[in-house]
């Protein structure tokens, strides 16, 4: 029988479904909870899933000001609410960056780490932070609506063929987000940078990106894997750079077995 997801609306919003040790999933930055969904259908057997809106996304209140210290401090609150001592904490691409900012912040609460496609640092490849947020903000600048443009957005990330239900649910996460929250979080996510600290982390960490994923491309998944010790990485075939929607039965089996592999905390 298939598990039931319940919303929770509060000062940060989330989804859940299952029992048993967390997994919060932190969905990218043009996410939000609803993004998540195939995983909690699927995981949902084994885990208790959460998938939490961002601060000032969806149905989250948000923070001023926005930072990285601030979003590992508010998925450290979602914690306390649901009473997890810690949790394997899986993240998407800007999701990915507030799992590797709160395990670093927060060490003690973090049992160990998914990051899909996502990166040690902002513009390894040279991307002029200015340009890049101005790229992603001149849409909403001259009059169009975040629905507007979540669908050519998600089209221009994702590998061809991207489509059916997937597809649907992405855009529609999309359009979940608020222009305001959507501002914020572009004017932050350039100042991430964490390559000089990557050796602090212990936690047993998985890895895994699209293999044509062209916004954070598998070279910035090698980075993160040379660099934390007890990590794994894995390059999921075809994919770009959505993958747990793109490909969510090859992302889903990647997290059955790597969190498979680690002890349980709770009977």
């Amino acid at each position: 029988m298939d598990t039931p997801i319940r919303d929770v609306d509060d000062t940060i919003a989330w989804r859940e479904a299952g029992e048993g040790d967390v997994v919060l999933f932190l969905h990218g930055l043009g996410g939000s909870r609803t993004a998540w969904e195939p995983q909690l259908e699927a995981l949902s057997e084994q885990w208790r899933c959460v998938a939490w809106d961002m601060p000032g996304y969806g149905a989250s209140s948000p923070v001023d000001p926005l930072t990285f210290e601030a979003i590992a401090d508010a998925v450290v609150g979602l914690l306390d609410r649901l009473e997890a001592e810690a949790a394997h904490l899986c993240g998407l691409s800007f999701g990915g960056h507030h799992a590797l900012h709160t395990a670093l912040r927060h060490p003690t609460r973090v049992r160990s780490l998914l990051l899909a496609d996502t990166s040690a640092v902002f513009g390894g490849d040279g991307t002029d932070p200015e340009q890049w947020r101005r790229e992603r903000t001149e849409m909403i600048d001259a009059g169009l609506l975040l629905a507007d443009i979540a669908a050519p957005v998600i089209d221009s990330i994702t590998a061809p063929g991207f489509e059916g239900v997937e597809r649907d649910r992405t855009i529609a996460a999309f359009t979940r987000v608020s222009e305001a929250g959507f501002r914020a979080a572009c004017q932050l996510l350039p100042t991430h940078d964490v390559r000089h600290r990557l050796g602090e982390i212990t936690v047993p960490t998985l890895v895994i990106v699209g293999e044509l994923d062209e916004e954070t491309p598998p070279a910035y998944s090698e980075e993160l894997h040379a660099a934390i010790g007890d990590s794994r990485l894995e390059i999921i075939p075809a994919a770009g750079h959505v993958s747990p929607a793109e490909a969510p039965e090859a992302f889903n089996d990647l997290v059955r077995q790597f969190l498979g592999s680690l002890p349980a905390t709770q009977p």
